[in-house]
Formats: C-alpha cells, structure tokens, sequence
C-alpha cells in the first residue's frame, strides 16, 4: 500500500512536474517571442529613418547632378554658338578669297594672254635677227651654236686648269715641307759609296797561244768549256783577250772564274775542265750567300730564310745602268727605314720591302714577268709578311701602293738618280736625251726645250703670246705625262716650264 501511494506520488510529481515546465517554456518561448517583436519593430523603425535619409541625399545628389548637366549644357550650347560664329566668319572670308581668287585668275589669263602675244612677237623678233646675224656673219644657227660651244669648251678647260693648279700649289704648300725634311734628313743620314762596277765579260790572255789552247784539239775544250758553264766563249782577232757571253751573270762568273784558273793552272783539257767549273761553282755558290747574308746583316732585317738569303746574294753580280743592284738594295733599305722613321710608318716593313724590292731581277731571265711581281712571289714563298710582300709588288704602283710601298718607290728613285749611281752608254745616253727634248718640243706653243741635269731635267722655254700662266701648268703636266707614257728612263725627270714675257721700247 505505502508503494503504491509512493508510486503514485512520484507519478503525480512527474506530471505536475511537467506541465510546469510546460507552462514555464511557454511563458519563456512568448518572452523570446516578444523580444524578437521589438527588435524586428525597432528595426523597422531604423531602416524607415534611415531610407528616408538615403532618399533625401539621393534627391540632392540628383539636384546636383541636374544642376551640374544643365550647366554643362549651356556651356555647350555657348561654345557651339562660337563655333557657329567663328564658321561664319570663316565661310565670309572664303568666299571673298574666292572673289579674289577669281579676281586674279582673270588677271592671269589675261597677263597670260599678253604674254604669248609678246613671245609671238618676240619670236618673230628673233627669227628677223637670226636671219639678219646669218647675212652679216655668213654663218648658220648650228654654225654659230658649235661656235659658241666650242669657246665655252675652251673657256671651261681654262678654268679647270685654273683650279687644279690652284689646288695643286695648296697640296704641295701643304705637303712638299714634310716631304723634304723626310728626304733629306735620309740623304743626310747615309752616306754610302758611289758604286761605278762592271760586269766583266772579257778575259785577259797571257799570249794568244792560249787562244789555241782553250780551243783545243778539233775545238772539244771550247765545247767542254761552254758544256759545262753553259756560256759562249767567243775568241775572235781581239789580241789576248778572250769574250764570254752569257745572260745570267751568274753564269757567266763561274765561266770567268774557271777559265782564269784553266789559264792559271796550265793544263786544260775536258777532264780538268769538269773538275775546275765544278769546283768553281761550289766556291761561287759560297760566296753568293755570303754576300747575301752580308747585305741582311747590314740592312739590319732579320728572320729571313736562308734560300731567300742565297737568292738575295745572287744581286751581286747583276747591274743597271752600271749600278750594282745588291748595293742599291741594302741603300734603298736604309733609305726606306729613314723616311719611315721620319714620317711615322712601319720602319720593319719598309726596310724589308726596300731590301726585297728588286730580288725578282735575281729570276728574271727565268721567270716570265715584271720584277715587281715576280719578287712578291719568290717572297711570299718563303714566308714573308703580307705587308712587305705589297710593298715589293706594288712599289712600282702609283695608283694602288700602300704607304710603306710608296716609301720604297721614294727610297728607289733616291738611290737611282743619285750622282754617280749610274752609268749608261754613251750612245744611249744622246737618244735618251734627244727623246726627251722631242717629247717637250711636240707641244704646241713650245719656243726652245733643253735636257739638263744628264738627262733628270727637262727645261721648256714657251712663247709667252701663246702660252699663259694656266696653259703652262697644264703643259707640264701634259708633258709628264707623255714622257712616263713613250720613254723609259732612270729614276725621276723634273719638267720646267718656262714663260717670259719681254717689254720693249726704244727712246727716240
């Protein structure tokens, strides 16, 4: 019973229990309800007040907007109506632009007009005169026309010739200061020996029995002499005295030297002929490349090859005009490297090329072709530098020389037409001479000329009424330029032209 009465208890709390909470969470969810109520409501109440004060500085932003377009409108408008006016001006002027425009434009074809009336007229003038000009002169148009064309012709020249002299004085003012203080410093800084050699060609004979027996039996020691040096001994009725000749020098010394020894020694015969010439070849051979290495040595060039040395010593026994040309080239050597010095330019190259500027003579009864370029082949076969190889090939070029090739070709001519250099022939020496004053006397306006200095001087004497100042430059030049064309000569020729002009009167 008490179980039952507490069972039913706890049955009684549990409900009353939770119909309390019941109650309670309602009256709890109605609170909350409430709340949310007024907040929604004061919410509400804000977004009201605020939307009406968004909506009132919408509309004053769009009353300012209107204001700020109606503003910019009536500045538009404004501008426009500038535009319009300034358009309407500009419409006014143009079209009183247009009015004179038209204004001139009748002006012109009028002045047009009158003017090809005029150039009728001055045409109809024109042809009169040219009709009563070709009865006066008795020539035609195109007569006159070549006439006058030929004059200006004549007048043009004159004024070119003018001008280059003009131009020529200024360059060589200019130039011709530096140039002779180069040259003459090198003249003055070597001194060498006056070289007046000859290539020996006769053999003096102790009788003219010898003649017999260099002969020999049925002529075979002639024979075994000219077989084995390959020269021609000529034995002809010059007493005591035998010929060799030959075109290599070389050659022909062997020939000299073994048959000077045959004589010496007595017994002549093909056998001991072999033996001498052989003999004598070798010791030749010896002394070319001592000479050879003797000029390097006194050029002051070094690192050349050996071959190239003994080719250089063969110069020894060959000669121009009577100069020896392997003295000549040890001179022109030291000139190259003087004038190099003095004007800045390559002192090695130059003292090589000078050195090396006529080693092709040493092949030129072998090799087809001028001097210059055959020496630029032999060198560049042995190894020398490009730069002297130009100089020796183009010292010759006046067009195309480079600066140390130019340098050589001074050094040449320095060496060449100095005193006593030289020899020639005295028949030669006359034609050369003659040729000379020939080539001078050829121009028109030429009085007298004259071949001075043995022959590295011309002096032209012209007739002052037909040659003046002008004319005689040109002259000059003209003259140059025919001798380098139609002779050849020995290093350089100065040509003179000489005008004089005489007044004269007589007291009465």
């Amino acid at each position: 019973m008490d179980m039952i009465t507490v069972a039913i208890a706890v049955l009684v709390s549990v409900v009353v229990g939770g119909v309390v909470g019941f109650l309670a969470k309602i009256g709890i969810i109605g609170m909350r309800k409430k709340r949310a109520v007024d907040d929604v409501t004061r919410m509400l109440d804000e977004a009201d007040a605020k939307g009406s004060v968004v909506l009132l500085e919408a509309k004053e932003e769009a009353l300012k907007l209107r204001n700020s377009a109606e503003a910019d409108i009536r500045e538009r408008r404004s501008e426009l109506n500038s535009r319009e006016k300034r358009m309407a001006n500009r419409e006014q002027n143009l079209e009183r632009r247009s009015d004179n425009l038209d204004k001139r434009e009748r002006g012109q074809s009028d002045k047009e007009r009158q003017m090809e009336e005029k150039e009728t007229e001055l045409e109809d003038m024109t042809r009169k005169e040219m009709e009563v000009l070709e009865k006066i002169s008795s020539l035609s148009a195109s007569d006159a026309k070549d006439m006058l064309l030929s004059r200006a012709e004549d007048e043009m020249s004159y004024e070119v010739a003018r001008r280059y002299r003009d131009i020529e004085l200024q360059a060589r003012e200019q130039a011709d200061q530096n140039a002779r203080k180069a040259i003459v410093l090198a003249i003055h800084r070597l001194a060498s020996d006056v070289v007046s050699e000859n290539t020996v060609n006769s053999i003096p004979l102790p009788n003219d029995d010898m003649k017999g027996r260099l002969i020999g039996r049925e002529g075979r020691n002639i024979r075994a002499i000219e077989s084995a040096t390959g020269v021609d001994l000529i034995i002809d009725d010059t007493p005591e005295a035998v010929t060799v000749s030959c075109f290599d020098p070389v050659r022909r010394e062997v020939a000299r030297q073994a048959i000077a020894k045959l004589i010496a020694d007595g017994r002549i015969h093909p056998a001991r002929i072999e033996e001498v010439v052989e003999k004598t070849k070798q010791e030749v051979e010896e002394y070319i490349r001592e000479e050879g290495q003797k000029a390097v040595f006194d050029a002051g060039v070094r690192g050349m090859d050996p071959e190239l040395v003994k080719l250089l010593g063969r110069l020894k026994y060959r000669y121009s005009y009577g100069e020896n040309i392997l003295q000549h080239s040890v001179e022109v050597s030291h000139f190259a490297s003087m004038i190099a010095a003095e004007i800045g330019a390559n002192i090695e190259v130059a003292k090589a090329g000078g050195l090396l500027h006529d080693i092709g003579k040493a092949l030129t009864h072998e090799v087809e072709g001028g001097h210059a370029e055959i020496g630029a082949d032999v060198a560049r076969r042995y190894g020398i530098p490009a730069e002297i190889v130009r100089a020796i090939m183009e010292h010759h070029d006046e067009e195309r020389g480079s600066i140390e090739a130019f340098i050589v070709a001074a050094a040449d001519a320095m060496s060449a037409s100095r005193p006593g250099s030289r020899r020639d022939t005295s028949e030669h020496y006359v034609k050369r001479l003659e040729a000379l004053e020939e080539v001078a006397s050829s121009f028109p306006g030429v009085e007298k000329s004259f071949a001075i200095q043995a022959g590295r001087e011309v002096r032209i004497m012209v007739k002052s009424g037909e040659v003046d100042d002008i004319t005689a430059s040109k002259m000059a030049r003209d003259v140059v330029k025919k001798i380098e064309d139609s002779l050849v000569y020995p290093g350089l020729i100065k040509v003179t032209v000489i005008r004089e002009t005489r007044s004269v009167e007589f007291a009465k």
